[in-house]
Order: structure tokens, then C-alpha cells, then sequence
């Protein structure tokens, strides 16, 4: 059996990382799912979901990293067409994804003691995220 469910987040725009851990958790104890897996899958192409752990240094050190990936004042051939100013947070979310998969059992997500689900923000403004959470139990 698939349940779908839509969550939505309001973000504080670039460089934000939202923990939605337990915005997920709730939708498996609202479905009364006991075995199986999870999908999530966020509308937006200037986002991503991604699992860390969600601690300040590492907030941090991720924001560090994707800038050396995809710098912000780099030239970027979306700009030269849409002039938007966010080529780099495209980039930012082709490398990290939009999608995730996770187990889970006796209605717990079976997530490692360290690992929270967030969600990035990349896009250079505050925006409405709609996260995707198909349940699938069998």
C-alpha cells in the first residue's frame, strides 16, 4: 500500500537547513505504518533533501563545502539566460538531490543514531518548499 502526503516548509532562504525529521516520523504514526520504506521528494530545483547531522559546525562546514563546488559569484550560462542571480543554487541541488529513501520498521524510521532528514536551502531567497512523502508498506 502507497500513502502520499505533501509537507510544507517555509525556508529562510540561502544557506538554510531545516532538520524535518520529525515532520516525517509524524506522517508514519498518522499512516499507522509499521514495516517498509519512505520517499521524499521536494517540488523545487534551487533545494534538496539530504540526511547529516544536523549540529551547528556541520551546518557550517556544509555551507563551506557546496560554495567551493558551486561559488556564488562564479559564471553561470542560466544567468545569462534567466538573470536570476541563483545559477549556483541549481548546481547546489543537482549535486546533492532532491529525493530520498528510508526504512523503516515497528513504525520507526531507521535512521543512525546521529542522522536527521533535512532539507537545504540554496535559492538566494525565503521560499515555500512542498515535500513529497510517499509511505509504502506491504
Amino acid at each position: 500500500m502507497i500513502s502520499t502526503r505533501k509537507l510544507e516548509f517555509e525556508t529562510k532562504g540561502e544557506n538554510d537547513i531545516v532538520n524535518i525529521t520529525k515532520e516525517v516520523q509524524q506522517v508514519l504514526e498518522e499512516c499507522k505504518a509499521r514495516e517498509g520504506f519512505v520517499t521524499l521528494f521536494v517540488q523545487s530545483s534551487t533545494s534538496s533533501l539530504s540526511i547529516m547531522e544536523y549540529e551547528e559546525g556541520l551546518l557550517s562546514d556544509v555551507h563551506n563545502s557546496l560554495s567551493r563546488i558551486a561559488p556564488k559569484n562564479a559564471e553561470y550560462e542560466h544567468e545569462k539566460a534567466c538573470r536570476d542571480g541563483n545559477g549556483h543554487s541549481h548546481v547546489k541541488s543537482f549535486v546533492v538531490g532532491v529525493d530520498l529513501i528510508i526504512p523503516f520498521f515497528a513504525g520507526r524510521l531507521l535512521l543512525g543514531t546521529w542522522q536527521q532528514v533535512v532539507l537545504s536551502e540554496f535559492d538566494i531567497r525565503p521560499r515555500h518548499r512542498n515535500v513529497i512523502v510517499q509511505v509504502v508498506t506491504g
